[in-house]
């Protein structure tokens, strides 16, 4: 996989951290340096480790399943991208109390945003790709969505949070298609 495809792909495993981001800008309205610093470093870290964890387990897989891990490795981003634009049209059930850059709420909104890398970090190793380099991009842009998110959140408010939502799952989808192609 050349650093173009891990980019966009890790560009659109990021979508999901941004539109979280866009929300707690949203309902911080005042950003602090430490509260941005805090809610990036945790999605980065978060969407550099769960693909590792799902390499090891595809890893395994793809030896077991030979020629027909390159097919479960694009089903599953096609369902990743799936869920990730039916996700935008649910109505948002969550409020949160107090600051969400902090304690649990930091730790579960840690998991949901990075659970699509680790499905995403299952298929790298179907195709056979190297887990190292590609998720050291995936945390940094991961990072600097949540830091952009957290910033138009302040200022733009809500709307291009699902908009965000929707060209992420279609870039995955996307990206299952070419994994097929190639």
């Amino acid at each position: 996989m050349d650093f173009v495809n891990i980019f966009v792909l890790a560009f659109a495993l990021a979508f999901d951290a941004f539109a979280v981001a866009i929300a707690v800008g949203i309902r911080l309205g005042k950003l602090e340096k430490w509260t941005i610093f805090r809610l990036s470093f945790h999605f980065g870290f978060a969407q550099f480790g769960m693909p590792i964890i799902g390499w090891m387990a595809g890893d395994y897989i793809a030896g077991s399943f030979g020629i027909y891990a390159k097919i479960i490795a694009a089903v599953i981003l096609a369902i990743l991208g799936g869920r990730l634009i039916w996700e935008q049209f649910k109505p948002a059930e969550e409020s949160w109390k107090g600051d969400p850059t902090r304690g649990a709420s930091l730790l579960v909104l840690m998991f949901a945003t990075s659970i699509d890398a680790l499905a995403a970090g299952f298929t790298l190793a179907l195709v056979g790709v190297e887990i190292l380099y590609p998720t050291l991009i995936i945390g940094v842009v991961a990072a600097s969505m949540t830091i952009l998110g957290l910033v138009f959140g302040r200022t733009l408010g809500m709307r291009l949070g699902k908009t965000a939502g929707i060209i992420g799952g279609l870039i995955l989808i996307g990206l299952a298609i070419q994994t097929l192609l190639i």
